[in-house]
């Protein structure tokens, strides 16, 4: 399998990252990101951009893959909706529009977040912007696509989050976190256990388009 990623250098994108180079069933990881990710493996290769809404540079690039895990997002926090509609919905689509056209049977995985609305109706602005996000990508017309609607993801293996204020949490609530994913698993899941998920759906399918932490944890 081959196999595109998209925010390789976020907290679960790590995670992922780190999951499909463990994996000798993935031929090829094409990371697609801001920043170079900042390691050499031999089945690693990264595209690194600045313009997220326009591929036709590097289409030939991005032909020939299996599936696509899409990780790149930002936080709602103190953002306009215009912004952060762009940043999410419009940036999302852009690649999938461009992969479902180049790879007709690509699997696309997309990580939204437990709570996105998918009625588009609902008075939490970054729900709403994306059960759009999901919507949409249901529609285009790859072999299959799934959303991912995580709620707590604990960090792993060295993982760490690129907020700074985010990071310490993690690091004060390691023992709970633990914990939580342990004993309560429809609110909290890992990085290992999202990377590992991602691909079994990838490979194998699944019965519902939309899963949530507790799916994640059983695959």
């Amino acid at each position: 399998m081959k196999v595109i990623l998209f925010g390789a250098t976020g907290m679960v994108g790590q995670g992922v990252l780190r999951e499909c180079l463990l994996d000798s069933g993935i031929e090829s990881v094409l990371a697609v990101g801001r920043s170079p990710i900042g390691e050499r493996q031999p089945k690693l290769r990264e595209i690194v951009r600045g313009d997220f809404t326009d591929y036709s540079d590097v289409e030939a690039q991005l032909t020939g893959y299996d599936a696509c895990f899409f990780c790149l997002g930002v936080s709602s926090i103190g953002m306009e909706e215009d912004r952060y509609r762009h940043f999410t919905y419009d940036i999302t689509l852009a690649a999938a529009k461009t992969l479902s056209r180049l790879n007709p049977q690509m699997v696309f995985v997309y990580v939204t977040g437990r709570g996105t609305d998918s009625t588009e109706q609902g008075p939490l602005m970054w729900a709403r912007v994306k059960g759009k996000t999901e919507n949409d990508l249901l529609k285009l017309p790859f072999k299959a696509a799934y959303m991912f609607r995580p709620a707590g993801i604990q960090p792993l293996h060295g993982i760490r989050s690129k907020t700074a204020w985010v990071q310490a949490i993690y690091v004060g609530t390691a023992p709970l976190l633990s914990l939580l994913n342990r004993v309560a698993p429809k609110y909290m899941t890992t990085t290992e256990q999202v990377g590992r998920a991602m691909i079994k759906v990838a490979r194998e399918g699944y019965p519902r388009a939309v899963l949530e932490s507790e799916d994640i944890n059983r695959l």
